[in-house]
């Protein structure tokens, strides 16, 4: 037994290198910082009526910020063929959202980044999601406004943007949900 696991430790260190990279197992990763929020996930209701109000359509580009364990990006990608990818500061959580989004079969249209949202790059979407808190929103509001695309539908679960009054406002199950859109710049 003891020689059989020292051959096959021999082959897999000679054939390891030889795999495409994606098949190989990832270094751990490190947390960036301490999350602003603890991870608290959206009800599937609050999800589809999330993306029912940003009349998400084939060819959107949809960002989840903050985005767990993937549920809105991979609920985008399954019932709307978009891509989505979901920004959050925590491994662990992109782990488990890649997890999900394998066993969803939609990793040719999800990304999940280890990313801090206020450094993060999502000047490509359509549609961006949130589940952060009153502070945080107002914290991100000023990139949302001058690095998003006028038009830009953006949704957030609970939470609003300080004095920007939402377009529109919604319970679902009880929680409250809200929508703005990108103005055009002056």
């Amino acid at each position: 037994m003891k020689h059989r696991l020292v051959a096959l430790a021999l082959a897999l260190a000679l054939v390891a290198p030889t795999l495409p990279l994606h098949a190989q197992a990832a270094p751990a990763a490190t947390a960036l910082r301490e999350p602003d929020v603890i991870y608290v996930p959206t009800p599937q209701t609050v999800v589809d009526a999330m993306l029912k109000m940003a009349a998400v359509k084939k060819g959107d580009v949809l960002y989840d910020l903050g985005s767990g364990d993937g549920r809105i990006p991979i609920t985008a990608a399954k019932a709307h063929g978009i891509r989505a990818t979901g920004i959050d500061i925590n491994p662990e959580r992109i782990a488990e959202a890649n997890a999900n989004a394998k066993a969803a079969g939609v990793t040719n249209l999800v990304t999940f980044k280890n990313e801090d949202l206020f450094q993060s790059d999502f000047r490509d979407a359509t549609v961006v999601t949130l589940y952060l808190l009153d502070s945080l929103n107002e914290k991100l509001r000023p990139k949302l406004l001058r690095e998003l695309k006028p038009g830009t539908r953006i949704v957030s679960h609970a939470f609003r943007m300080g004095d920007w009054q939402p377009e529109r406002t919604e319970t679902v199950d009880g929680r409250e949900i809200f929508l703005w859109r990108v103005p055009a710049r002056k």
